[in-house]
């Protein structure tokens, strides 16, 4: 829902009443994850996707009926074996979706206003009810108050974690039982690009970053360079000794680091850091004779074998790039695959799923967390 919480909060302010449809559950070639959102509001204005069009139609009317009753309601789409082109995914795949009216949704303003501000929040639903968990604080209920405890005990772990998906409890948050299946959602800031060296390709790479949904810093020790006339789409540009920054910046497991330096000076102390941190993905540009040299200082410096086989150089994949739009897009393609499991090989000759779950690629989460 991350997607569309300026247009809920403009319907809120402007007091328009609306639906919103979430995907809660998926299987096989499904379009979109857990957690990617559609609300309509009273009048058919649309914000956000499901599907990709597959359902949207059928999904518009139960958020029309949902506003009218004030009620909520559970639907799964698939592929029909007798008509394909019907109300269902041509893709194959099928999805579950919630669609809850804006008045059952627990703490509305507040939820929006902590997506919008990158505080972290989580909702729990089930069908007629919502609880929404802040670190700290608990509000709404499913119904039952053992049921309320044992949900917000799982929805910190995952708030902590940022993942989203579906658990199964007893009716009074039994958790040896499964009759009751509550979504719950995860909101937390967004994961970071922190982007070293002002050059030209820099500048692709933090704009398709932040196309990603990633929170990007761009940083180089040359402040004629890190401008942001040159540098629009980064969130942040700071100006100061690679290496230096990186050693008091937050860095986690969601974060990507990529060196595009392409000077020893800056890239050896950097990537002696890099190598230090739990980013998930570190790459760095240069040449293979390039690499080669870079790898020699790096081992001289006492960098392991096991730190340096995370490094990914030359950055990006093999897509036959030329110009920095094209390089940007072979770097995001290498971030893209490692996060999901994907092998860089091109569809028509695969026979694997199209989209990947969290649970095939090894349970990354996508930078949006929560959607």
């Amino acid at each position: 829902m991350r997607d569309i919480v300026e247009g809920l909060a403009a319907w809120r302010a402007a007091g328009v009443a609306f639906a919103v449809a979430t995907v809660v559950r998926t299987w096989r070639s499904a379009p979109r994850q857990p957690g990617a959102a559609m609300a309509v509001a009273a009048d058919g204005e649309v914000l956000g996707s499901i599907s990709g069009g597959c359902v949207e139609g059928a999904v518009h009317e139960l958020c029309q009926t949902a506003i009218d009753t004030g009620k909520a309601r559970t639907e799964t789409y698939g592929v029909s074996d007798d008509d394909a082109f019907g109300v269902g995914l041509t893709c194959g795949g099928t999805i579950e979706v919630l669609v809850q009216p804006d008045v059952a949704l627990t703490e509305l303003d507040e939820v929006l206003a902590a997506i919008g501000d990158g505080r972290p929040v989580a909702t729990a639903s089930v069908e007629d009810a919502q609880l929404v968990v802040w670190p700290g604080r608990v509000a709404g209920s499913l119904g039952d108050p053992d049921l309320d405890r044992a949900v917000a005990q799982r929805a910190v772990g995952m708030l902590a974690l940022g993942t989203t998906g579906t658990i199964h409890l007893g009716a009074h948050g039994d958790q040896r039982r499964d009759e009751l299946s509550v979504f719950v959602q995860s909101y937390v800031p967004p994961p970071r690009m922190i982007v070293f060296g002002a050059i030209d390709y820099a500048a692709a790479v933090a704009r398709i970053g932040r196309f990603l949904g990633y929170h990007v810093t761009v940083c180089d020790a040359r402040p004629v360079f890190a401008t942001r006339k040159r540098f629009p789409e980064a969130d942040d540009l700071v100006v100061q000794w690679p290496h230096k920054y990186l050693e008091s910046a937050v860095v986690d497991e969601r974060t990507v680091l990529c060196v595009l330096t392409h000077d020893p000076k800056f890239d050896v102390p950097l990537l002696e850091v890099a190598l230090r941190t739990p980013a998930r993905y570190i790459g760095a540009m240069g040449s293979r004779r390039t690499h080669e040299d870079r790898l020699r200082q790096l081992r001289e410096a006492g960098v392991s074998e096991a730190a340096l086989a995370r490094l990914s150089s030359p950055i990006g994949l093999d897509l036959g790039a030329r110009t920095p739009e094209e390089t940007a897009v072979a770097i995001a393609a290498e971030i893209i695959s490692l996060a999901w499991g994907g092998s860089g090989r091109p569809l028509t000759g695969l026979e694997t799923p199209i989209h990947r779950t969290a649970l095939e690629s090894g349970g990354s989460d996508l930078p949006n967390g929560g959607e």
